[in-house]
């Protein structure tokens, strides 16, 4: 049955893109992916061959011996070599310095923000297109937070496309550790474990280095596997953190259901009341220094049909979306998916109201192509999924989940 869900996935993908390359108007240049065809290596490519052959040799061994701070600190460490060799095969500068610097990014706008507070009151009346002053694509898209995580970067100096790429790449790997962190803080050591070296080895790495989305997996999985502790700051911060996940990108308002499901596996029902109170709290902030999050989505929802959206066909990504996602997941995931069952709750919970986001925010016809790196934050709680299998066959599993990333690398020079 594994082997039947993995080979799916990847039929899936197949599908996609026979399909994808006979569809007009998909905008992707090599669906279901955001890329385009061109086979190549880089300064990257011996790295991420050493740290796959690592990761599949002796990730689970040292997963399973290690204290469990030393392998955090492992897994965190194997998590950014990887994402790192992985944008290098694109070379330094086309892969990493220059990615979040072009005309369509965040960086393109960082150096005209000069007051803060003004950019604040005046965001919503720059997002929809066609105007003298209308913000570049990935500013419009997304709340001012997104922004301000750059401008805050620029005003500490560190500027340039470079220092935000170092930011996403570093935010981004934390993921490989709060993600296991949270399933042991619910009460599964061994499946914590056996998933570090799944989170550690992440397809979707192809992604996390460099796009913002990757620091944005990294901010909300944080503020997630704070619900999961036993402390009052704790869940205060965790809403802290997941209610400026929210200014972000407005897609992660459905990590609350990721969140609920924390929150269901503990019973706790204070940190619920106390992280509503911290979300609320930035939504306050954010209130009373002049943008309204509802006035944002609204205005986003009309640019996002004033460009290519508006032409793509919502009947073939409103399934091909998942053919991105199992690349991104890699066909482990969809292996371990299948082995979900109520013996294994907790991770039930987390990727049960994973698959679920996911769903609501295909529906929506909001995410129509790109998904790849958009549900980067619903991705990585997937993923542990993979910890279901057998302990005799992870090695094989762990380096498919490598071939996967090196061959969507190595093979298509993707846009983020």
């Amino acid at each position: 049955m594994d082997l039947i869900a993995g080979a799916a996935s990847l039929v899936l993908v197949a599908l996609a893109a026979v399909v994808g390359v006979n569809t007009p108007s998909l905008f992707a240049g090599a669906p279901p992916l955001f890329a385009v065809l061109l086979p190549h290596v880089g300064p990257g490519t011996p790295l991420a061959l050493a740290v796959a052959a690592a990761v599949v040799f002796w990730g689970p061994g040292l997963a399973a011996r290690l204290g469990w701070r030393p392998a955090l600190a492992l897994t965190y460490l194997t998590a950014v070599a990887w994402t790192f060799a992985l944008a290098l095969v694109d070379g330094w500068q086309r892969g990493v310095a220059d990615r979040l610097a072009r005309k369509d990014e965040y960086l393109h706008e960082v150096g005209g923000i000069t007051d803060i507070g003004a950019m604040l009151r005046g965001f919503s009346a720059r997002i929809l297109d066609f105007k003298p002053d209308s913000w570049t694509t990935h500013v419009a898209g997304h709340p001012p937070g997104a922004t301000l995580v750059f401008v805050w970067l620029d005003r500490l100096g560190l500027g340039g496309g470079a220092w935000a790429a170092m930011l996403c790449v570093l935010v981004g790997a934390l993921t490989a550790v709060a993600v296991p962190g949270t399933i042991r803080a619910l009460g599964s050591d061994s499946l914590a474990r056996s998933a570090l070296p799944f989170l550690a080895l992440l397809p979707g790495a192809v992604w996390v280095g460099v796009s913002a989305d990757g620091l944005f997996a990294g901010v909300t999985a944080v503020g997630i596997a704070l619900l999961a502790r036993r402390h009052w700051a704790a869940w205060l911060g965790g809403g802290v953190l997941l209610g400026f996940g929210i200014f972000l990108s407005y897609g992660l308002v459905l990590l609350g259901l990721v969140a609920l499901g924390v929150v269901l596996a503990t019973r706790r029902w204070l940190s619920l009341a106390l992280a509503v109170l911290g979300a609320l709290a930035v939504v306050a902030a954010f209130a009373a220094a002049g943008f309204w999050w509802l006035d944002g989505y609204h205005l986003v929802v009309e640019r996002y049909y004033q460009g290519i959206a508006s032409v793509r066909p919502y009947g073939y990504w409103v399934w091909a979306n998942f053919a991105a996602l199992a690349l991104a997941a890699g066909p482990a995931t969809a292996a371990g998916l299948t082995r979900l069952n109520r013996s294994a709750k907790p991770l039930l919970l987390l990727t049960g109201a994973a698959l679920l986001a996911v769903l609501a925010a295909d529906l929506t016809g909001l995410s129509k192509a790109e998904v790849e790196r958009i549900w980067l934050p619903f991705t990585v709680w997937l993923v542990p999924a993979a910890a279901l299998l057998p302990g005799p066959a992870r090695r094989w599993w762990l380096a498919a989940q490598a071939l996967t990333a090196l061959a969507v690398n190595h093979v298509l020079l993707t846009n983020w």
